[in-house]
Order: C-alpha cells, then structure tokens, then sequence
C-alpha cells in the first residue's frame, strides 16, 4: 500500500514539478570543438502524432517489420480488421507517401522487409490539413530515411530465427545502408533480402480445417539522391519490392456435391485437397520534389510528383479427392490463376508562410491531383476495370496566444470514381456503384499549455477512407477450397469519419486520451454459410459509433528505492534506469445491427532492465480481453503474448548484439464468432509465432569524431516535426 500511494504521489506531483522548472534547465549550445551529445527518444508522445525509434530499440528492430509493429503498444494487428492504433484504422505510408497496398499485399509487403531497415514510425493520430482528407482515422508512416552526413556511412544488418513445431523452420535477414552527401549533393542506398519459413493451420466453423507450410522469399532496394541548389533543393527517389512466395497447403472438410451415379441428388461428401499456390509482387516507386527555400526559413513551397506500380500474380494448383458415401472416390484436378495491376500517379504543391496574427502565425495551402488505374484478370480474362480521380485543394491556419495553440483548416476534394466488372457466369460487364461527390473536410485543434511539456489537447476532423484495392478485387489471393470462397467486393463504398479527441499529454511520453469516432459506410469483412460452404467478402455497415479510451505512464523503479524528493528532481538518464512502461486502451464500437455488444480492453507492460556487463534486459507483456471487432466477437483473446529481448552493445557501441525469444508461451491465436448471423460462425487461426534468434547491427566506423548518439527512453525535449521524407537534412 505505500509504494503505491508513493506511485500515486509521483505521477501527481509530475505537473507540480513543471509548473516549478523553469530557467534552472542547462540549455545546450554548439560549441566548436566541444562534443555533441544528440539525444534520440524511442518513445515521443506528441499533440498529433506518437513517434517510436526503431533505429536503436533491438526489442523493434530484431524481426520482419509487420513483427516490429505489432509489439508498440496501442498497435492491434488482425486478420479482421486490419491494423488499428488506440482504436482507429490506419493507412499506411512510407517516408510520407502512401504505399497505395492492403490485405495480403500489405501484410507480404511488411513480413519481407526487416524492421532494421526502418529508423522510426510516425502514427499520426490527428492528421490535418494538409494530409488528404483519404487518411482516415490515422496514418501509420514507416520512416527509412536517414540523415546524411558529410562523410560516408555504412551500416549492415542481420538476423537468423527459427520455429520449431512440427518441424524445423529457418528465418533470416540481411540489409546494407550507405548514405553520404558533400557541398552540392546528398545519396542515400539501402537493399536487403529476407527469407522466412513458416506455417499456419485454420479453421472455419465445422466445414473446413487447412494447414500451409510458406515459404517466403523478398528483396528490397532503396536510392535517393539530394541536389543543393543554392538555397534550393531537388530530391529523387525509387523504391523497388520483389516477393516470391510458395505454399504447400492441405485441407478437408465437408460439402454437397453431385454423385457420378446419380447426379440429380446432392450428397455430403468429405473432401481432401492439396495442393500448392505461388503469390507474386512486384513494386516500383518513383518521386521527384523540388523544395524552394526562402530568407525566412518558416517560408517553403514544395512540388512533388509520384509515380507507384504494382503488379499481383497469383497461382494454385490443387488435386480435389472426394468420397462418397458409397464408397466411391472421385479426384479433380483445380488450376487457375489471377493478376492484379495498379498504376497510381500523384502531384501535389503546399506553400506555408508565417503571418502576424495574435502573437505567431502560420498560414499553409496547397493542392493535389492523385489519379489510381486497377485491373484485374482470372485465367487471362479481364474482370474489373477500375478507376478514381481525386482533386483537392487546402487552407490551413496556425496561430499562438499565451498559453492557447490554435489550428483551423479546410480540405476540398472532389472525387471521380468509376468503372465497369465482369460477371463470368453471365460474361456481361456490369457498371460499378459510381461515387462522383464534392466533399469538404474541416479540422480544428485547440492546446492549452499547463506547463513545460504539459498540455491539454482537444481536436476535430472529418476525415474519408476510400476503398483499397484489395478490398475491391473480386478474384480470390489465398488458396481456396471446395467449398470456401474468398473474394473482394468491386461496389464497396468510400467511408466517412468524423473523429472527436480529447487528449492530455505529459512530457512527450505520458498521456491519457479519449476518442469519439462517428462513421458510415465503414468497409468490413463479410462471412456467411450456406449449407456446407462459406462465402467471405467485403461489406459496407451504414453507421457506427466508436469509442476509444488510452492512458500511458512510464514508472521508474527508482521510486522503491530512493526517496521521493530525489526522484522528482529528475537528474537522471532514463536509458541508464530500470523503469516500466505501463499502456493501457479501451474501445467500444456500438453498431446497431448488433445486439451482443461488448467492448475490449488492450493491456500492454514494456520493461527495461540494466543488467551486469552492460547487459539490457528488455520484456514485453501483451494482452486483451475478449469483444466485438465489428461483426465478430473473440473467443480467446487476440493478444496474449510475451517477449523477451537481451542486448549488449560492444566497439564503443558500434556493435548491437541482441537474443531474443517471442511469444514464449506460445498463446497467440486468432479466434473469433460473427455476431451478425443467425447461428455463429466460428473462425480461428494460429501460426508459428513462438521463434527465438538472434540479430546483429553494426555501423562501419566514421572519420566523425565529434557525432555522438546516446538514446533516451523518455524524452527531454520535444524535437522540430518531420512527416518524413528521404535525406532528412537540416533546413
């Protein structure tokens, strides 16, 4: 009971403390000559947005980056519904562009490309203004870019894991970066390869039972190059992704079918199916941006033009045994194959400015032409042509007085979108659900400073999801069976938020937030049986209502160890302490057509203990608890892992060498019932998410005797924002 009115008493006098620091703080200056100590935060818990290093954390940076991301706390990873931070669905970019993926594609795009190669992630809870109104709920940007520096740099990665179930299976990564600029340019190259053995078993209600044995191989490149122009600058980019993936599958189950002896009368047969399907991506990126520069640094104009290809194959062959109740046994053989293709084409300018309005302002604008072309065949036979056009034009406004920080914008976005399907029982093309709309979307912010690095937040914006290409494609990408069909849903619908926030933060890592989201039309995976077959598609559910509640607090265990006056004077390097880092989320979607409604809490406990030698020690506890993920309900909690993470750092912190075990209690699963039906559905899914391995990171030696990093867990101030970009140079 003492030590926790002693936790209580902390926590509370936090913001007696800030209101009595004042100009007692060492303020750092550069002196020539003098070492520099760059301190980077691993956690930065801002007004818009939550920033996590992963450049320096071995607990992110060991795995797949799909494996990075889904330990930060708040982050929810499912089949279901996708990604979703503190409750709200996400849109995933990549150094400030959007990838334009989802689904299958996205999940490959991010188990291919190792969380090394990642420095930070941005998760933009609130995007304004000048983000497209098609963000959302938030943003999720995945930041690679490093800064350059006026001498060479190299820095190599690897990893080797492995899984050990019913047999053996290896996974392993390896990336370089080079990075260098002088007086007139800038270039950045980085490429990687990731090799990953793996399993998954499923099982839908009591029709079909599947195991899959993948073997997944990816590589990635990455160039950018930065023209100094005077005070000017000229930026190319170009990404490329390539992944080849094979899997073994075997299933069985159960589901009418016509006997060869008398096909008038259906009869229920057990099937066996196996068989093999190879799934293929290919992505291409290329960016142009051309920044212009004034006296006044606070004045910019930039224009950007981006340009993103990426191409799908998927192909299955597979042998149906079927046997009959007579004794009879037929084997058929199932071969097809599909292509998806999608071209998008991007350009945008934003201006801002400072203007004179109460004691500071800043007045940003800006337009954008995004254009996106998506087709798709099955055996050679065109069945979708799609296409969208989005016209935009924005006004933001920035100002300051005393302790009140205000934001008050507006975005225009007119849409365009069409196209036409193929119905191939009928081989008659049908015209899609056309959405040709004029919309507008305000957002306003409004801070109140309670003191240095303590503020009180309450925003507004009304933001659109605009269905993804995966959501629309009505050819299957996952092995089917004789009687499961999976497909997507070429008439979904755009969906419509409007997002209400209330949010107190505390010294950029500490906070506690509560999230109202009104939203039609979102867009959801659909199940329905009939008989012995399962049909699973995308939906559009005409309203809900979602609430989200989060609360974060680190807790140095200094607190039972030394009194409390010592404790608050906060001289201390959190990256030199034992500390926890305690996260807890509650969201609740009240949706009408359904009656069982429960809502779910998300747990999650970071640990960083200083051990002998140098050693870290750094656990992760995550959890849930059972509830409603729009139509279904969980059945076992969705999260319910832990991890463990042993790193030292060796060559005057040149070499980072990490042991690490996930999901050590094996007790990942994924099981859920629909909640919309007459009778459930029950779904569930496991994979081999227990792995151990180890992961090394080393950074070449420089000439550079003056740069130095030292990481801090929690952050001492709060850094200039960066919504990405490629060689994160200095203004």
């Amino acid at each position: 009971m003492k030590k926790t009115i002693i936790v209580l008493s902390l926590l509370g006098n936090i913001f007696i403390y800030a209101q009595e620091k004042t100009n007692n703080q060492v303020k750092e200056k550069q002196i020539e000559g003098v070492t520099i100590t760059q301190t980077k935060k691993a956690v930065e818990q801002k007004a818009d947005r939550t920033i996590f290093d992963f450049s320096e954390q071995p607990a992110l940076n060991s795995g797949s980056s799909l494996e990075g991301i889904k330990k930060l706390p708040g982050m929810v990873v499912t089949d279901i519904a996708g990604m979703m931070y503190q409750g709200k669905s996400l849109q995933v970019y990549m150094d400030g562009r959007p990838l334009n993926i989802s689904t299958n594609d996205l999940t490959a795009f991010l188990e291919g490309m190792p969380a090394s190669s990642i420095e930070r992630i941005e998760v933009v809870t609130q995007p304004g203004a000048e983000f497209p109104a098609t963000s959302g709920g938030a943003i999720l940007n995945i930041i690679t870019s490093k800064s350059a520096k006026s001498y060479l740099t190299a820095t190599y990665s690897g990893g080797y894991r492995f899984s050990d179930y019913d047999k053996f299976r290896n996974k392993f990564n390896n990336s370089i970066a080079l990075n260098s600029k002088n007086k007139w340019f800038g270039w950045q190259f980085s490429a990687g390869q990731n090799y990953n053995e793996s399993f998954g078993s499923n099982e839908l209600d009591d029709v079909s039972k599947g195991f899959n044995d993948k073997y997944s191989r990816s590589y990635f490149a990455k160039a950018a190059t930065t023209f100094e122009l005077g005070m000017d600058r000229l930026l190319l980019n170009y990404d490329f992704f390539n992944s080849n993936n094979d899997s073994y599958n075997t299933s069985e189950g159960v589901t009418l079918r016509k006997n060869p002896e008398n096909l008038n009368i259906p009869e229920k047969t057990q099937y066996l199916n196996e068989g093999k399907s190879k799934n293929k991506n290919y992505r291409n990126e290329f960016t142009a941006t051309y920044q212009k520069r004034f006296d006044n640094k606070n004045q910019k104009l930039d224009f950007k033009f981006n340009y993103s290809n990426f191409r799908n194959n998927f192909d299955q062959n597979a042998i149906n045994t079927y046997y009959y109740l007579s004794g009879n046994s037929l084997g058929e053989i199932s071969d097809f194959g599909n292509t998806s293709t999608q071209n998008a084409y991007n350009m945008r300018v934003d201006y801002s400015q400072p203007i004179k309005l109460l004691e500071e302002g800043k007045i940003s604008i800006g337009g954008m032409y995004d254009k996106l072309n998506f087709r798709t065949d099955f055996m050679g036979i065109e069945n979708l042509d799609y296409q969208r056009q989005t016209a935009s034009m924005y006004t933001e406004l920035n100002t300051k007085f005393k302790k009140f920080s205000f934001i008050a914008g507006l975005r225009a976005e007119d849409y365009d979108i069409s196209g036409k399907s193929l119905n191939l029982e009928s081989e008659k093309w049908d015209d899609l659900r056309a959405f040709k709309k004029f919309q507008l979307f305000p957002n306003a912010s409004i801070q109140y400073d309670i003191a240095k690095l303590v503020y009180f937040n309450l925003n507004y914006s009304r933001k659109i999801t605009l269905p993804s290409t995966g959501q629309l494609n009505p050819n299957n990408t996952t092995f089917q069976n004789p009687n499961v069909n999976i497909s997507g849903n070429p008439n979904v619908q755009p969906t419509i938020f409007n997002n209400f926030e209330a949010k107190l933060s505390a010294f950029n890592y500490g906070f506690i937030s509560y999230n109202v989201s009104k939203v039609n039309d979102q867009v959801m995976m659909y199940v329905e049986k009939d008989g012995f077959n399962i049909t699973q598609t995308n939906v559009n559910i005409s309203s809900l209502t979602q609430h989200s509640f989060n609360i974060a607090i680190p807790v140095p265990l200094m607190i039972f160890s030394k009194p409390l006056s010592e404790v608050m004077k906060f001289d201390f390097n959190p990256d030199k302490i034992n500390f926890l880092y305690f996260y807890a989320g509650y969201q609740f979607q009240n949706i009408k057509e359904i009656t069982d409604q429960k809502g779910m809490w998300f747990f999650n406990v970071t640990g960083q203990f200083l051990l002998p030698k140098g050693i870290k020690f750094a656990p992760t506890f995550s959890y849930s608890t059972k509830g409603n993920y729009y139509f279904f309900q969980s059945t076992q909690p969705i999260m319910n892992r832990v991890n463990v993470n042993l790193s030292k750092k060796f060559d005057g912190d040149r070499l980072t060498v990490s042991l690490f075990a996930d999901d050590i209690f094996n007790s990942s699963r994924m099981n859920f019932k629909t909640v919309n039906t007459p009778t459930p559905i029950y779904l569930s899914n496991r994979w081999d998410s227990r792995t151990f391995g180890i992961s090394v990171n080393y950074k070449i030696p420089t000439k550079n005797k003056l740069a130095k990093v030292d990481q801090n867990i929690l952050n001492t101030e709060t850094p200039k924002d960066d919504n990405g970009g490629v060689l994160n140079q200095g203004q």
